[in-house]
């Protein structure tokens, strides 16, 4: 079979032999813990999902909201341990390919899972492009209820050096590129719809994860996505760009992009901007 560690599309997902993939349902919304109807995302996976899926909650399972208030955002990275204990919840084992999805083109908390994998070491792991809305474009089945798989014993490791969640890092020298994924308007400081204060780290570039898609939905070819990162990074090697966004997820998005592009070796600011704004006394740049 073949490994899959960027983007696989419906058609393909379809065919794997069900005993070969873990297909994962991480509809999530973006309001995290503070959205009006927080049940919302597993009230449709019981509705509706991908044949075996299991649900994947971004609040409980993709982050760790105890660690609130800490200097690591709205949506704080899990522990090592309970981020195993999850997997193994799943069923996940060594060698497993692992398929995320979102609702549609979005692919936000799916692309969260599948940087929480690579952080972990586990490459064969791939987002849905187009998300369940692909998916059911492509007149494919679904199911109702829910998925319980047999349980595993999982034991992964974060490797450090990916994610950055010492702010300090932000200015070493020499200070690595950010690239904030946030839509322009909150970039610029115009409007802040979740977080304390509006505006984004001094020096950050933007790139609005939106840009990685095209008019389907679908993530841009390779090439095209090579183009347009160069477009806002010049020359930076890919190993010297640090991601954020709100609170770590949407970057995801970027980081995902960029791996899909060829653009290997870019890590996270996990806390990112809801993170950075914890502390009134950080600066802030408008414009």
């Amino acid at each position: 079979m073949s490994l899959h560690t960027t983007l696989i599309d419906a058609a393909t997902l379809a065919a794997l032999p069900p005993d070969d993939v873990l297909i994962v349902d991480c509809r999530a919304d973006p309001a995290g813990a503070g959205a009006a109807d927080p049940d919302k995302p597993e009230r449709e996976y019981r509705q509706s999902h991908i044949p075996g899926a299991v649900h994947a909650s971004l609040e409980h399972d993709l982050s760790d909201l105890r660690r609130e208030g800490q200097g690591l955002g709205r949506h704080p990275l899990p522990l090592e341990q309970a981020f195993s204990a999850v997997l193994g919840r799943w069923g996940w084992r060594p060698g497993l390919q692992v398929v995320a999805y979102d609702a549609g083109s979005s692919a936000l908390a799916a692309a969260r899972l599948w940087w929480l994998l690579r952080l972990a070491g586990v490459r064969e792991v791939a987002v849905l492009d187009g998300g369940f809305a692909a998916w059911r474009e492509a007149g494919l089945p679904v199911e109702s209820g829910t998925v319980e798989r047999t349980p595993s014993q999982a034991e992964l490791h974060f490797d450090p050096h990916q994610a950055i969640t010492d702010h300090a890092t932000l200015h070493a020298d020499p200070a690595p590129v950010l690239l904030d994924a946030r839509a322009a308007a909150r970039y610029r400081g115009e409007t802040e719809p979740l977080d304390r204060a509006a505006g984004h780290v001094p020096g950050a570039l933007n790139r609005p994860f939106a840009d990685n898609l095209d008019a389907s939905g679908r993530f841009k070819p390779p090439a095209r996505l090579r183009e347009e990162f160069a477009a806002v990074l010049g020359h930076t090697p890919p190993q010297k760009v640090v991601h954020m966004c709100g609170s770590g997820v949407t970057a995801c998005h970027n980081l995902l992009a960029m791996e899909h592009a060829g653009l290997h070796g870019s890590r996270l600011y996990a806390p990112s901007w809801s993170g950075w704004v914890s502390d009134p006394s950080r600066p802030i740049a408008t414009g």
